[in-house]
């Protein structure tokens, strides 16, 4: 049996060695806010992303603008798994879940036992995805692996090295570890930097509970057209959400609603969990997200060739209805809007399967027999 006494880790309370992976605007705010507070960082990515890194390198550190303000150092930004990870204490993926297993299966030969890994946000059970990528089994290692419903931060790039934090979230944040056992020692590692994250039941419902597969790919359907024609010169949220719109987001999250129920989870509508988190003013899913003061100034994504569609869809929405169909819950709304995007994209989201259960390791598990796993 597995159990963490906090008052035995010294590295709770003092300074860490973190790795951060992934240097797109989600990955530099990470770094910045725990240089910010102190910990040496390190950031890494993969050759064909330099951009970021190479500007990281220049300046020595990262610039921010917005919520989070001003210049950290960071000790190393580079193409170098091994230094980059070489006795970290916390390692935090941040990515898209397409990003989840490569950077698994380039980190397997440098994870050490005593490490945390977080992948942020799970997406879904990223945590699972990248666990497989390395080749650990549950409960059977010394390195923690975890996910997070979401990026703590609204967050857009200003250019190379530098970002603007419209928001960094003080509510609405879930994490669990693989087992659920656990959670405790990585909220217990990470309190300085991010208090307000509060213990999932398990992975599922950090899953769940991410809503960018129920929001994204229905606004960007709606406004297909707009997008194409300006570019994303438009506000994706304030200028592309209407009651319409409104209400196809609505009926995708009545259907993740349904799922987690299955599970016996409780997962909270998007526009209850936008006005916990303080991105809104009103918990409605049409003039909640239109006039929602945290998503002021999101601009649209600038092509429908877009993470909106591919990770949301691609990996997000097949996820969800894999899951829906070995639950024995159905979600024709889901499916509809996967079979539009697909044809939108000119390919087959459902086809190619990014994301599943056979793929995570968990077919054919009843919710019992997920919940035992999990736990």
């Amino acid at each position: 049996m597995y159990e963490f006494d906090p008052m035995e880790c010294p590295r709770c309370h003092s300074p860490m060695n973190v790795a951060v992976l992934g240097s797109g605007n989600g990955g530099l705010a990470v770094a910045f806010d725990y240089a910010s507070h102190g910990h040496e960082v390190s950031l890494f990515d993969f050759e064909k992303f330099p951009g970021n890194i190479r500007a990281v390198q220049v300046n020595k550190g990262i610039y921010a603008e917005g919520q989070l303000e001003g210049f950290a150092p960071v000790v190393y930004a580079g193409h170098d798994i091994k230094k980059t990870c070489k006795n970290a204490d916390l390692v935090m993926i941040v990515g898209p879940a397409c990003s989840t297993r490569p950077f698994a299966q380039t980190a397997r030969r440098c994870i050490q036992d005593g490490q945390i890994i977080i992948v942020c946000p799970g997406s879904c059970c990223g945590s699972l995805e990248f666990m497989n990528g390395v080749g650990l089994t549950i409960g059977e290692t010394e390195v923690t692996v975890a996910e997070t419903s979401t990026l703590p931060y609204a967050v857009r790039g200003t250019g190379p090295g530098r970002i603007r934090v419209f928001l960094k979230l003080t509510a609405g944040l879930l994490l669990a570890a693989i087992p659920a056992s656990r959670t405790g020692e990585v909220l217990e590692r990470i309190k300085d930097v991010y208090p307000s994250f509060k213990p999932a039941k398990n992975v599922m419902q950090t899953s769940l509970q991410n809503a960018n597969p129920v929001i994204h790919p229905s606004i960007s359907i709606a406004n297909a057209a707009l997008i194409e024609r300006t570019g994303g010169d438009f506000f994706f949220y304030h200028d592309g959400v209407t009651p319409a719109v409104g209400r196809l987001v609505k009926a995708v999250d009545e259907e993740r609603i349904a799922i987690g129920k299955k599970l016996g989870l409780e997962v909270i509508p998007d526009p209850e969990m936008g006005l916990t988190q303080g991105y809104m003013k009103e918990a409605t899913y049409d003039a909640g997200y239109s006039k929602a003061p945290g998503f002021e100034g999101i601009k649209a994504q600038p092509r429908l060739d877009y993470r909106y569609f591919h990770e949301d869809v691609g990996y997000g929405l097949v996820f969800l209805t894999d899951l829906a169909r070995q639950l024995g819950v159905e979600t024709p709304v889901m499916e509809a809007v996967i079979k539009v995007a697909s044809i939108l994209m000119d390919r087959d989201y459902m086809f190619e399967k990014k994301r599943t259960m056979e793929s995570l390791g968990i077919a054919g598990k009843s919710p019992g027999e997920l919940d035992t796993l999990l736990a």
